[in-house]
């Protein structure tokens, strides 16, 4: 058995990170990943990356088969670079094969050339998350089911898609897919569409997805998949009433759970919740101490800026003032990359309302914009939040070209509490879809 310093379970954004961050202080890091193909984690090789160069290239019209070949060059590069960014360093050892718990600073690697044990007073967990599967009869068989993994894989375009899940991710791929030429089809066993999000904005999006090609159907269940002429026959239910659909691929767009199952956890003292992720404190302790868990497979919001931040706290902690907590991240803005994107932070409407809080509702539609005249689309809209007494941003829904840009200045001037006048009142360059906060905030509905 081995003793190292550091050992990090898992290539994703925050171990790396973390990695290479212990290398330059002198300190001896392992690095263990399961599969050559993760160098780098799940965002470079098979999420956000590589899904948001397929978007960008169904966008601009590329021939899907094209658009795959450019995807893998563009992944290959950078899992390459971000290899040689850790095993060059002289302090760290990368090691394919996958870890395992014997005791809760014991860890069993089992590689090509046999096992090999280690032990270390710190380890780090950040083995991320992994698709789910729907236990549909005959899903998990067909030979057409694809996960949000394997649907980055595929060598030609399917005609007829069938995605289980209106949630964000399935949406993205649905919009992608659509782009290119598929016939889509969306089914979800919620009435509601984009349940979370305010209700004139969620109507926008279904109706801009609808034009785009996209078929919707909500309030259904899927009762069984079987194999019949080399095409997937679908079952589904809706209000009493059974329908059949063909489709080329069956995409399994129902979320990702945390990477635990083969972890030997039960062999620790390291807690996990009931859908597998693992429990940490504040500064992400897990429940033996000098055990961390970074990242998806913690739970919460699944995004590798959340895995960065995380990497953040531990950093703090080691080497700072270890004032950095998960509670006081502040807000978080996110996007969904469909077309045009959806991006949001802090409170929308229907939450304000959930919870009492009084606002002041600042609108625009983005027809209203002149950059958006300029990149002939004119989709959507973008509203902010107030509060009235102190004027700082309760939140913001921007619908919109470029909305996940802008998104980010938004959350910053919540973060750093500035008043909505600071954005109202700024000097933008023209034309950029930023200056339209100028008109957005001059008055409020």
């Amino acid at each position: 058995m081995k003793t190292v310093q550091n050992i990090i379970i898992g290539f994703g954004k925050g171990g790396k990170t973390l990695a290479k961050f212990l290398a330059k202080q002198g300190e001896e890091v392992l690095v263990v990943e399961k599969s050559r193909e993760m160098y780098g984690g799940t965002c470079i090789n098979i999420a956000c990356l590589p899904s948001k160069r397929l978007i960008t290239e169904a966008a601009r019209g590329t021939d899907f088969a094209a658009a795959i070949r450019g995807k893998r060059e563009m992944v290959a590069q950078l899992r390459d670079k971000n290899y040689h960014m850790l095993a060059d360093e002289d302090t760290i050892t990368v090691l394919d094969g996958t870890a395992h718990f014997t005791s809760d600073h014991t860890i069993t690697v089992d590689t090509a050339t046999g096992p090999q044990e280690f032990t270390s007073k710190r380890i780090f967990i950040n083995t991320g998350a992994q698709p789910t599967v729907p236990a549909i009869p005959g899903l998990r068989e067909s030979p057409a089911l694809l996960t949000s993994t394997s649907a980055m894989e595929l060598d030609s375009l399917p005609q007829k898609l069938v995605i289980i899940g209106a949630g964000y991710i399935g949406l993205e791929f649905a919009s992608m897919f659509a782009e290119f030429g598929a016939q889509v089809t969306v089914v979800d066993h919620h009435q509601e569409f984009l349940p979370r999000e305010d209700a004139d904005v969620a109507a926008m999006v279904k109706a801009n997805l609808e034009q785009a090609g996209v078929t919707f159907r909500l309030g259904a269940n899927i009762d069984q998949v079987s194999t019949a002429n080399g095409q997937a026959q679908v079952e589904i239910s809706r209000d009493g009433h059974t329908t059949q659909l063909v489709a080329d691929k069956i995409l399994a767009a129902t979320g990702r759970r945390p990477a635990t199952a083969k972890l030997g956890l039960e062999n620790t003292g390291i807690a996990v919740d009931d859908r597998g992720a693992i429990k940490v404190d504040d500064q992400l302790h897990t429940t033996v101490p000098g055990v961390w868990a970074i990242g998806d497979v913690k739970g919460g919001p699944q995004f590798t800026y959340i895995s960065l931040d995380d990497f953040r706290i531990i950093k703090d902690e080691l080497f700072g003032d270890g004032t950095r907590r998960i509670s006081n991240r502040g807000v978080v803005p996110t996007s969904v990359f469909i077309e045009p994107p959806l991006a949001q932070v802090g409170l929308t409407e229907k939450q304000a309302h959930a919870q009492g809080q009084d606002y002041l509702l600042f609108k625009l539609p983005v027809a209203a914009i002149p950059k958006a005249k300029v990149l002939k689309d004119q989709r959507g809209v973008l509203k902010m939040l107030v509060d009235p007494q102190t004027k700082l941003i309760l939140g913001a829904t921007l619908y919109a070209p470029e909305a996940h840009e802008i998104i980010n200045m938004v959350a910053l001037a919540m973060r750093a509490k500035l008043p909505y006048t600071m954005l109202r009142d700024q000097i933008y360059t023209h034309p950029t879809i930023s200056e339209a906060f100028n008109d957005l905030l001059k008055k409020p509905q």
